[in-house]
């Protein structure tokens, strides 16, 4: 009482403008209290919850409205980065924030969807990491805006995603699996904690950005091959391009299983060499169950190969198998087949 102000941002949370009934209160996902201060609503086993509090009694009515009565005081929830620190499992997090100069953008208006690693998530990361980073404004700043996304996305809406947009541009890949949902290769461990400018959802590790197709190939070590092929096609440029692209990338040991000579005889002939090589991809993002409510797809040399599924297995032209799935890229995704596709 001896603070009127935060008194009377408590109250008026508690308000609410017009006239709305029990029933209408249930049919809302988020309500707006007067203060300008979102509330959750919550129907769970037939009881009805603003933000935690039970709503205990409807529809009392009044000369200027109507009152509904819960069981727990409300308090007007803290921005995103007040909610980080008060939690006291993010001061990695929170100090990474600082450093990147993104506090202003995380309390602004917003709304946004924070995927918050904790401080354990950033002690996963190699020796060092972190303290590189702080020295590396612009690689970090890269990384924190990659756990953050436009507007305010429950864990209901989330599995519904299979490729989201962070605020930085590029995407993550969102997996559903015994029930327990990744972005990318962290665990979602907790979801839905409900701030004034959006929603946090812990993770389990710090997600990395994905690089383009071209450095996620030669950063693998698997495609020295095809990496030297691309580039003595001079098409380096065009698969680091925005896109996005699908690559169906041959294995070293797919090049190697073609008759001795032919490589070299290839990187001779450029032109062929170009056309064999646009011949593995497609304009595009396709995932791979994209990729299998397919029976063809059409490539950028213009011709197209068949897909088909057999065993479990999906065969592009009848012979060369995919065998890993789904690398996603900055600008696209990569699938891995056993063999060069030749036009």
């Amino acid at each position: 009482l001896a603070d009127i102000p935060a008194l009377t941002d408590i109250l008026l949370y508690h308000v609410v403008a017009g006239d709305v009934r029990a029933a209408d209160v249930i049919k809302l996902d988020m309500g707006e209290a007067i203060s300008g201060l979102p509330f959750e609503v919550k129907v769970d086993g037939g009881k009805v919850y603003i933000n935690e509090a039970q709503v205990i009694i409807t529809d009392i009515e009044a000369d200027n409205g109507v009152i509904h009565v819960i069981d727990a005081v409300l308090l007007p929830p803290m921005d995103i980065v007040d909610t980080a620190v008060t939690d006291g499992r993010f001061t990695t997090l929170a100090a990474a924030l600082t450093a990147a100069d993104l506090i202003d953008t995380l309390k602004g208006e917003g709304p946004f969807t924070v995927f918050a690693p904790t401080d354990d998530a950033f002690a996963k990361l190699p020796a060092s990491t972190v303290e590189a980073l702080l020295e590396d404004i612009p690689a970090l700043t890269d990384i924190l805006l990659y756990h953050v996304v436009e507007g305010r996305v429950k864990a209901a809406q989330v599995v519904e995603i299979e490729v989201g947009e962070s605020i930085s541009g590029a995407p993550f890949r969102v997996r559903v699996e015994d029930g327990r949902v990744f972005i990318n290769e962290a665990e979602v461990i907790i979801t839905d904690i409900f701030t004034s400018n959006g929603t946090i959802h812990v993770i389990d590790s710090v997600i990395l950005p994905p690089q383009d197709i071209v450095d996620t190939a030669v950063a693998d070590g698997r495609f020295t091959t095809l990496a030297a092929a691309l580039e003595a096609a001079d098409l380096i440029d065009a698969l680091k391009g925005e896109g996005p692209f699908t690559v169906f990338a041959p294995t070293d040991a797919a090049f190697a299983a073609l008759p001795a000579g032919t490589v070299e005889a290839l990187l001779e002939d450029i032109p062929a060499l170009t056309n064999i090589l646009l011949y593995h991809v497609v304009e595009g993002r396709f995932l791979a169950a994209d990729v299998l409510e397919l029976e063809e797809a059409e490539t950028l040399s213009g011709e197209s190969f068949r897909i088909k599924i057999e065993n479990g297995n999906v065969y592009l032209n009848d012979t060369v198998m995919v065998i890993i799935t789904d690398i996603l890229t900055s600008n696209g995704v990569i699938h891995v087949i056993d063999a060069v596709l030749l036009p």
